[in-house]
């Protein structure tokens, strides 16, 4: 107990040194698309780990497309071995952030302290995450604290796109495995005071319809994909989503909601682009991308199957109907056991810190969890961060400076329970 009173004494101590490295990486632009400034971004946290005693490394997503020399995908690890290699406690973070948007009352790049918040784009999801996690191991380290097993610490790419330059990356080219790391706390913000224990599945898939043009006087000549890609959508109101709404899951996902099956559009084209000067055509070509939020208890086959059915039931009823699906991205549900030893740690060292106990909740949407589950195998892999969910993408996003010191608190009591 004094050696944790100490460390959380020292991490009061470090908060406004805390606060002012968290400015900085929100104060570097790391927005995607395109990727912009991530070497910059890395070399700071690299800077900052290396001061603090960790063997660092820089992998950039080399040979993926999105990986250019104008854009660079460059992540960042450190490694500080305790007394023994094992047990390993690794905390992720992803440097990138979600273009700034409209709507701002303050500069969404300059790291605006008002009121008791730091503002800025990024902030929230996730920088303060990235800075809560390192300064929680520097407070043990200057409580002079000796711990048993060994941290790691990794900020990395493209979580907003998917992760596949990141978390994915490294975990299928030997960085993270299950062999090396026995708990991960990503530090998304899911709310300071709850546990994540996974997520949703994902599938996006793009349907394209074909028809056959002619001249926009004459439609009854032709046959307009947009027409039919329309009468799927209608099928999607009418039929589908009454079925997905029905469907629930045992997974605690909040909103409570998010509880159910979903779909939806994410973006349509057919035609000529509406913006060109426009010519009387029957539009012969449609194409639509679509998102399904899917359970674990379902099953993907079936989540793709209900779809080409109906589909095929269109292309029956109409000659003229003509599909082509395609796979766009396909992400399973993930979620650790509420049961575990990280999360019932992780549990106690919230309530330590906070003053109550957190909830256990899922989230709605995909986070590098998929890829620390399902390429490195890490089966101890939770959520747990400073920052208000809600917040996220949002206009004048900010993160409570109270919010980040209690969370820094209770990864350094989770840390030094893990790891001894």
């Amino acid at each position: 107990m004094l050696n944790e009173t100490s460390t959380l004494t020292h991490v009061d101590e470090l908060a406004e040194e805390m606060v002012e490295f968290l400015r900085q990486l929100v104060r570097i632009p790391t927005v995607n698309p395109p990727g912009e400034n991530y070497a910059d971004c890395a070399n700071l946290i690299g800077g900052k780990l290396k001061e603090f005693g960790y063997e660092t490394e820089f992998i950039t997503a080399e040979g993926l497309p999105e990986c250019s020399t104008r854009f660079p995908r460059v992540n960042v690890i450190g490694r500080k071995r305790g007394e023994r290699a094992k047990p390993t406690l690794h905390f992720n973070g992803h440097l990138d952030v979600v273009p700034a948007g409209e709507g701002w009352t303050v500069d969404p790049f300059a790291a605006v302290v008002r009121d008791g918040r730091i503002y800025g784009r990024g902030v929230t999801d996730q920088k303060a995450g990235i800075a809560a996690s390192i300064f929680a191991i520097e407070a043990i380290r200057r409580a002079g604290v000796e711990l048993v097993g060994s941290v790691e610490q990794s900020a990395t790419v493209d979580e907003e796109s998917g992760g596949f330059a990141g978390v994915a990356y490294l975990a299928a080219n030997g960085h993270f495995r299950r062999e090396a790391i026995d708990y991960v706390v990503i530090t998304e913000p899911l709310d300071y005071d709850r546990i994540c224990l996974g997520h949703r599945g994902v599938y996006w898939f793009e349907v394209l319809t074909r028809g056959r043009t002619a001249h926009g006087s004459m439609p009854f000549l032709g046959a307009s994909a947009i027409d039919r890609m329309a009468r799927f959508i209608a099928k999607i109101e009418t039929e589908l989503k009454p079925q997905l709404k029905a469907r629930r899951t045992r997974m605690p996902v909040e909103p409570e909601a998010a509880r159910s099956a979903t779909i939806n559009v994410n973006s349509i084209f057919g035609g000529q682009p509406i913006d060109a000067l426009q010519t009387p055509c029957v539009a012969d070509v449609c194409r639509a991308i679509f998102d399904r939020r899917f359970l674990l208890e379902e099953n993907f086959e079936d989540v793709r199957g209900e779809l080409i059915e109906m589909l095929d039931r269109l292309q029956a009823d109409d000659e003229d109907f003509r599909y082509q699906m395609n796979d766009v991205m396909i992400v399973h549900p993930t979620m650790t056991s509420p049961e575990s030893q990280l999360v019932t740690t992780m549990a106690g060292a919230i309530t330590s810190s906070i003053g109550r106990r957190p909830p256990l909740i899922a989230s709605p949407g995909t986070y590098d969890q998929k890829h620390f589950a399902r390429v490195a195998g890490i089966e101890q892999c939770i959520a747990y961060g400073p920052g208000i969910l809600n917040l996220a993408h949002q206009p004048d996003e900010y993160c409570e400076i109270e919010h980040l010191i209690l969370s820094c608190k209770a990864m350094a009591l989770g840390a030094m329970r893990l790891l001894g």
